[in-house]
């Protein structure tokens, strides 16, 4: 597994640097320019300490029975936290995951036990690429996490992407997407639009603090061709120890509004502001 000081090296989107936790024995955070992007916990990778993770977790743990397998395709590695929690929560799931930053996945493989992750396939590639290239109805989820260092790839965030994803989903598939706005949401709102141009059923994680437009933030987007358990998991996220709301698209646009959705013909012209992570530990943030 590597030495337990902190690791760095070059990778194709800036620096990353991979940094102990000294709480827990078997945690690190992957950090690229002083942004996080992923935690990882390799005693126990159940554990998810970024926020975002876990409301994506808990979608899936609610959208099948505990312990089913599933065919899953990530679009964005990282640290490859949420591969990690499927492959010991649903044991037997197989996983695809395309990461465009090769660099990165050596990095990760080399001291983060990446080939120890059982059923997990990593293809160096262009994930919208990758997801154009899958077949239909061939996974059961499809996650959404890709960033270049601390921009967000606003291109993925379109009808017709969403368009592809729900091709490749198989009937009463799980699609989640991690999106990261300025307080304004002007991404956010119009890649919620986009979503639910595609998907019947639609629900939105944020913290308070971001869908007042008072902070930026994470806003993560679950959708299905099948009903989402809405209440069960809005009643979690008000009791979460990490405060987060769960609204539908309705909910949300009563209390943010509405925006049209993002197209290959209506792109966004403003950029999104570079992420700023909840917490990095790197001397570069």
């Amino acid at each position: 597994m590597g030495t337990r000081e902190r690791v760095e090296a070059a990778v194709r989107f800036g620096v990353a640097e991979l940094i102990p936790d000294r709480l827990r024995a078997g945690g690190w955070t992957v950090s690229v320019d002083g942004v996080s992007q992923s935690y990882v916990d390799l005693e126990d990778p159940a554990h998810l300490k970024m926020p975002y993770t876990d409301w994506i977790a808990q979608a899936i743990d609610r959208h099948w029975p505990p312990s089913d397998a599933v065919s899953a395709l990530f679009v964005g590695g990282g640290g490859f936290a949420l591969p990690r929690y499927l492959a010991v929560t649903r044991p037997g799931s197989e996983q695809l995951v395309f990461e465009l930053d090769g660099k990165l996945v050596e990095l990760v493989r080399e001291h983060l036990g990446l080939d120890e992750v059982p059923g997990l396939e990593v293809q160096v590639q262009d994930g919208r690429a990758g997801v154009e290239d899958a077949l239909d109805e061939s996974a059961d989820l499809v996650v959404l996490d890709a960033f270049q260092g601390g921009d967000v790839v606003t291109g993925l965030a379109t009808v017709e992407f969403f368009a592809e994803v729900s091709r490749v989903l198989r009937p009463g598939g799980l699609f989640a997407a991690n999106l990261w706005d300025a307080a304004e949401l002007g991404f956010a709102l119009r890649a919620i639009a986009a979503a639910c141009e595609v998907f019947p059923h639609v629900l939105v994680f944020a913290h308070p603090r971001v869908l007042a437009r008072r902070q930026s933030g994470n806003v993560v987007l679950v959708a299905s061709t099948r009903g989402l358990p809405a209440a069960e998991l809005a009643d979690w996220a008000v009791s979460a120890s990490e405060r987060v709301y769960c609204l539908t698209p309705e909910r949300l646009a009563a209390v943010c509004g509405t925006a049209a959705p993002l197209t290959e013909a209506d792109p966004l012209l403003d950029p999104v502001p570079p992420v700023r992570g909840w917490w990095s530990g790197s001397r570069l943030a």
